[in-house]
């Protein structure tokens, strides 16, 4: 793996600044997730699809344990008697209840102390010489890894019933969104997709390699819940030929009339979100819909969904310089301008917001507030290599899984960039999904 990190230019100061602070926030986002609940809440298994909270809480401190004090450090292990419990792959999220887990307190005394420890070591370690140390990769790795897990103990939370435990102000107002065009043109020709030079890029965003994509129509927006209910209105769960056949017959079995948690009561569509009951409000890009939904969708649309290459085009590609940014807006780390990160609303904002976020071609929301179902299976990239091991990316690759791209409300700066590839079976509807559809340009 090739990483910037072994060039003298790069400032160590600065990355060990840049990692600390990446842990540092990722700490502090676990920390609200998991003392906003009482204890009863932290132990108790909310959906069989999840773990409970206290599992995550202590899963993320065995990983951060085995790669930073062991792996990079050189330590010896604190727990190695808890590996296996907190090994995602031994045991699936159903029986991890049944499982001898630490106990809150102990949970946090231990994710305290590898923390702790952890900071020494970056104090002290040179960030490069090895690709697992080169410009603090496996710092962002671990902090990648935080917030992916706070953004699962988020869709737990969204999950468990019970009064609300989180609070956050609403997004900002569109402005001027609804009067944006419906799509956007991206002309035809290669560009360049993934990266071999983003420092804390995951394995399966590597490496950079040209790709010739013809032209296409996207959506400027996400599909809204509005669009969506028309879709409902119009019969689109009662009407077979929209949907795929694996679709058709997931919906049947499951009864499934709506996006998970809206239900219709008085005339018009609610919404349970994080224990609060609330009117569908029709601006918002429509979320916790599978992958099933979103092609049907698009079909009724007399669309498509766009392929992943699509997306990454429309997301990165400049047509004035022909390169691709780093996200739509240019090279520069996001900030609240740009895009609905970091759990910091709670809640998708209305479609046409962040006009600062903007692609060169004019999509907006490409970062932020719902991840977006592709139609591309996830698949490696020509050259792929794993790394640091397999289990991360190589093990799902195939067409069980579909790509979803650009991050959500519920996703941190540090885990969402124009290069990241999300996964996950087409039937998933507890994650914080949505979608955007595409067209041929002829």
């Amino acid at each position: 793996m090739t990483a910037p990190g072994s060039d003298p230019t790069i400032d160590p100061e600065a990355l060990r600044r840049r990692a600390e602070k990446a842990l540092r926030t990722a700490r502090d986002r676990t920390h609200t997730l998991t003392t906003c609940v009482d204890e009863p809440d932290l132990t108790a298994q909310h959906s069989p699809l999840m773990s409970p909270l206290v599992w995550d809480l202590a899963h993320i401190g065995n990983q951060e344990e085995q790669w930073l004090l062991r792996a990079v450090g050189g330590r010896d292990a604190l727990r190695p008697e808890i590996d296996s419990i907190y090994d995602a792959f031994e045991h699936p999220r159903a029986e991890r209840p049944s499982l001898p887990l630490l106990a809150p307190a102990e949970a946090r005394g231990y994710v305290h102390e590898v923390r702790g420890r952890v900071l020494d070591i970056l104090e002290r370690i040179e960030l490069r010489g090895a690709p697992l140390v080169d410009a603090g990769f496996a710092f962002g790795m671990i902090a990648q890894h935080e917030q992916q897990h706070d953004e699962t103990m988020l869709i737990t939370h969204q999950l468990r019933r019970g009064p609300a435990a989180l609070t956050a102000p609403p997004p900002p107002d569109a402005g001027e969104g609804a009067a944006l065009p419906a799509e956007v043109l991206v002309p035809g020709g290669p560009f360049t997709m993934g990266t071999s030079a983003e420092p804390w890029a995951l394995d399966n965003e590597r490496p950079a390699h040209h790709r010739l994509v013809p032209a296409f129509h996207i959506d400027t927006t996400p599909v809204t819940n509005g669009a969506y209910e028309r879709f409902i209105a119009d019969g689109g769960y009662t009407e077979q030929r929209w949907w795929t056949a694996d679709g058709w017959a997931y919906i049947q079995e499951h009864g499934l009339t709506a996006p998970l948690f809206w239900r219709r009561e008085g005339g018009q569509w609610l919404r349970r979100r994080f224990g609060v009951t609330e009117p569908v409000p029709p601006e918002e890009p429509v979320v916790h819909v599978s992958w099933y939904e979103a092609d049907a969708y698009a079909r009724w649309a007399g669309r498509r969904l766009p392929t992943e290459e699509e997306w990454e085009k429309a997301a990165r590609h400049d047509p004035e310089s022909g390169r691709s940014r780093r996200y739509p807006w240019g090279d520069e780390d996001p900030t609240p301008e740009h895009a609905n990160l970091g759990q910091r609303h709670l809640r998708p904002a209305a479609a046409g917001s962040y006009p600062r976020g903007a692609s060169p071609l004019g999509v907006r929301q490409l970062i932020g507030d719902v991840w977006e179902w592709t139609s591309s299976d996830f698949l490696p990239y020509p050259g792929f290599r794993a790394f640091p091991y397999r289990e991360y990316s190589e093990v799902f690759f195939g067409p069980s899984h579909k790509v979803l791209r650009g991050g959500s409300f519920a996703v941190d700066e540090v885990a969402c960039r124009g290069t990241f590839r999300n996964w996950d079976l087409p039937v998933r509807r507890q994650i914080f999904s949505g979608f955007r559809t595409a067209r041929d340009a002829s």
